[in-house]
């Protein structure tokens, strides 16, 4: 199985998983996953620390990790001190019903983290309430199937969600600082020229020439703090531009290929469908077909 891609299981019609009060440890942790789905995880207890798309958090009670699809994210628990965190995945669609309101997105929350790069919120603590209320509800309904339970797992979300993105709006503004103090200068540094440029040539001596370190200490922290190696990081960046151009622009693939910098369209497709499980142009034909 792709390290990098999580595969998800049931009912295409219910495109909708819960992983309650789930404990961790890093043996149990999944690796770097990258999918199309939308993620929330709540943490409950414990700590750790969360890289999402090319920042550090630290992980503790009552946070909120809002996690648009397309985001790499890495999750690693304390040693000492495992969280226990739920998480919601969910397809966009799924979440989108009928409103009444044009000027309303259930998915505000997930475009705003995505515009500002800013992933985590910190939850009050009526708002904690409330979430775990809403959690333990939709666990419920989950497990009995009772008549309607989907229907009855829908409105939920959307009252979750409803309730996060009133609390965003008024916390997450252009200002919002994402420099959480974990990982080196460095390292930070060599994370933003990868997901501004990423079709740049972004080879290790390269990298560990700009980073000032040497290439075996910037790919022994890289993998550290990232799980990732420096090629299969770059890659994946690639990739998340390449679904963006597919689904955003009517270029052909060659020239989509090219301008996420794959030096020829062979390699291209292979690191696509490694990622994806699918070819280009499948990718973009399904997308057509939702």
């Amino acid at each position: 199985m792709n390290p990098y891609r999580k595969p998800f299981f049931g009912d295409p019609l219910f495109p909708f998983e819960l992983v309650y009060h789930d404990k961790k440890s890093r043996a149990r942790e999944l690796p770097d996953h990258l999918h199309d789905r939308y993620e929330l995880v709540y943490v409950h207890r414990g700590s750790g620390t969360f890289f999402i798309d090319k920042t550090f958090y630290e992980k503790k009670p009552g946070d909120l990790f809002v996690i648009p699809g397309n985001t790499i994210h890495r999750s690693t628990p304390d040693e000492s001190d495992p969280y226990v965190t739920s998480a919601l995945f969910f397809s966009p669609a799924f979440a989108k019903t009928e409103s009444l309101d044009d000027s309303y997105s259930p998915l505000r929350s997930f475009e705003t983290a995505r515009k500002l790069k800013s992933y985590k919120l910190e939850m009050p603590e009526e708002l904690r309430d409330a979430f775990e209320t809403l959690l333990g509800k939709i666990n419920l309904e989950l497990r009995n199937k009772e008549l309607g339970y989907r229907e009855a797992v829908r409105l939920s979300l959307g009252d979750l969600l409803l309730r996060l993105n009133r609390h965003a709006a008024s916390v997450l503004t252009e200002e919002t600082s994402v420099d959480y103090g974990v990982g080196p200068g460095w390292m930070k540094e060599a994370l933003r020229a990868i997901d501004e440029s990423p079709e740049r040539d972004a080879g290790l001596a390269e990298m560990s020439r700009r980073s000032a370190v040497t290439p075996p200490h910037f790919s022994r922290v890289f993998k550290q703090l990232t799980g990732m190696n420096l090629t299969d990081y770059v890659n994946a960046k690639r990739i998340i531009l390449a679904k963006e151009l597919l689904t955003g622009t009517d270029d052909s693939v060659g020239v989509i290929a090219e301008r996420c910098g794959f030096g020829s369209l062979p390699h291209f497709h292979r690191v696509f469908k490694s990622l994806t499980g699918l070819s280009p142009a499948a990718y973009k034909k399904s997308l057509g077909a939702r």
